[in-house]
């Protein structure tokens, strides 16, 4: 029988449901943020109420709780912006570096296991992720003997409320989503108390989208219709009866410059504090700029920015394009060699050298597939836009899922042969990976589902420049182990594991005047362990035209390719 009870305003909802001291969770999903966060910032500003956040990936929106006194635990799998590119956040770092905030680092699939488990009811969850890396430390991980032999263990996690939004969901509480939806509804489904869902619309039947409910209304506290409620994070709604929006990177982009700059206030202010309600919040975003986001998601002509930048296609290579360019043909080479059915694109410079070498990969024959940490199989990249997790990308997948698809089965399951292709702040000999942690230096952004992948896939390549700060000897913390970590390919050279478990030695360097010698010391210099030399060193060809133009009009702006 239908009823009412669940609609309510947002306020209201926040209001009723969200007291000091809860741990709460901000369900990432494909739509990275959710109006209800929001509205928790604007009701709780300064009132110190030590929130737990459990929030897969905080981006640069993560930075209100900790300005607003909000917050005194994170739980995490990445702390940092995503828009326009992947960098350290200042509030994090001061933040985790004084001890204001305590912090738990773990991988993307890790968290959503540990998620999981607590939806379970599971005392713990069995885990391929985590061992030989730093995050061993954390107390909900451990390794245990058991009669089919050692196995990692995870904790479960219970939030005490979780914060999503939805497209839509009906008057009893059941709530519809779309995939992609990276850690998925874990979090809803094992909250304490349950669930705060925003929703575009609220509707009196979901019968003919009953495959796309997720959420049973028993675990949802309440409903709130809340247009708009993922913004600036948009949503992917195929199959379900609303309408969807895409990303406004430019609202990204501007909490980013914000968070750095003397007018954070001031920027606080204008968009979390001051609008009373949603209504307040779309009349300051304005009709043109909402429907420039509908547009997006439907692919409309000048709706996104493939033409904003114009793109030179005579200029020379810079040093993140040599090393783009070397990675992608490495990548399509071991690809040919294993015969890989997949590809798994990291962030920045390396997804975009993952789409390059699959893409040459294909060139020659190969059948490989492209996959996401969000839930994407087989997709085809969008040009314009060069993030991996653009929602552009999303209707051209084969199969649209989460990360238990794809960290958790397809990157290194039984009958897949995945080849992941990763970055990293620091690669050490070893080929451990570390994007967390300067020991007695800054704080980086964390895992992400690097670990993962890195932890399974049957080889790994890492795209880097070369220098002595990114190639310590040692990495003082381990983000990623190295055990599966190939080959690290850089603009002055390709370093490779000639023996299995080695160390990894200069296999290569790029084709130049100086002498081969001299490029060798170059390479050599530009290390810093002490590197070693194979005994026959190639040359590598300089980027073609073709790879070139490819790199450069998936990345027009240089966001990722600066030089």
């Amino acid at each position: 029988m239908a009823t009412d009870k669940k609609l309510m305003s947002l306020q209201d909802a926040v209001a009723e449901h969200v007291r000091a001291g809860d741990s709460l969770h901000i369900v990432v999903g494909h739509s990275r943020w959710t109006a209800s966060a929001r509205e928790v910032i604007r009701q709780w500003w300064g009132r110190d109420p030590k929130f737990t956040l459990i929030m897969l990936s905080l981006s640069s929106l993560g930075a209100l709780f900790f300005r607003g006194g909000l917050v005194e635990r994170v739980i995490t799998g990445y702390s940092g912006d995503t828009f326009p590119n992947f960098t350290p956040n200042p509030w994090f770092q001061r933040g985790y570096q004084s001890g204001d905030v305590a912090v738990e680092h773990w991988s993307f699939l890790a968290l959503s296991q540990r998620l999981e488990a607590a939806a379970k009811g599971l005392p713990a969850i069995v885990t391929r992720s985590i061992v030989d890396s730093s995050m061993e430390a954390n107390d909900a991980f451990a390794r245990v003997d058991s009669p089919f032999g050692e196995v990692g263990l995870l904790g479960p996690l219970a939030p005490d409320v979780a914060l999503l939004h939805a497209p839509v969901a009906d008057r009893q509480g059941n709530v519809a989503l779309s995939a992609p939806m990276l850690e998925g509804v874990w979090g809803a489904l094992g909250a304490r108390r349950g669930a705060i869902v925003t929703v575009e619309c609220v509707v009196d039947d979901l019968s003919e989208v009953a495959d796309c409910v997720r959420i049973p209304a028993h675990r949802v506290l309440a409903i709130c219709e809340t247009p708009m409620g993922a913004h600036p994070g948009g949503l992917f709604t195929r199959g379900l009866p609303v309408e969807g929006y895409g990303e406004d990177y430019e609202f990204f982009i501007d909490a980013r410059a914000a968070s750095r700059s003397d007018d954070y206030d001031e920027w606080i202010a204008r968009w979390v504090l001051e609008p009373e309600n949603q209504d307040a919040y779309l009349e300051r975003l304005g009709e043109d700029r909402i429907a420039r986001l509908i547009g997006k998601a439907n692919d409309r002509p000048g709706t996104w920015d493939q033409d904003s930048t114009a793109v030179d296609l005579d200029a020379p290579a810079n040093s993140w394009e040599l090393a783009a360019t070397y990675g992608a043909r490495h990548l399509a080479e071991r690809v040919l060699a294993l015969d890989a059915d997949a590809v798994l694109a990291g962030a920045g410079v390396a997804n975009l050298a993952a789409w390059l070498g699959v893409r040459l990969a294909h060139q020659q024959g190969s059948e490989v597939q492209l996959t996401a940490e969000i839930g994407l199989w087989g997709y085809e990249p969008a040009p314009g836009e060069p993030f991996v997790l653009n929602h552009r990308n999303f209707p051209s997948a084969t199969m649209l899922g989460d990360a238990a698809m794809v960290l958790g089965t397809l990157v290194g399951g039984p009958g897949t042969t995945t080849i992941g292709c990763l970055g990293g702040a620091q690669v050490d000999r070893h080929g451990n990976v570390n994007s967390t942690q300067i020991p007695d230096g800054p704080f980086l952004v964390g895992s992400g589902g690097g670990n993962d992948v890195a932890s399974t896939a049957e080889e790994c390549i890492v795209i880097a420049t070369l220098t002595p700060q990114r190639t310590p000897t040692e990495c003082g913390y381990i983000t990623s182990p190295g055990k599966a970590v190939r080959a690290l390919v850089t603009d002055l050279g390709l370093l490779e594991k000639i023996e299995l478990g080695g160390e990894l030695v200069l296999t290569a360097v790029p084709v130049g005047a100086a002498s081969l010698e001299l490029r060798i010391d170059a390479a050599k210099a530009a290390c810093g362990w002490d590197l070693k030399v194979a005994p026959a060193v190639r040359e590598l060809a300089p980027p073609t035209a073709h790879e070139l133009s490819a790199l450069r009009m998936w990345d027009p702006e240089a966001l990722f390719l600066r030089g």
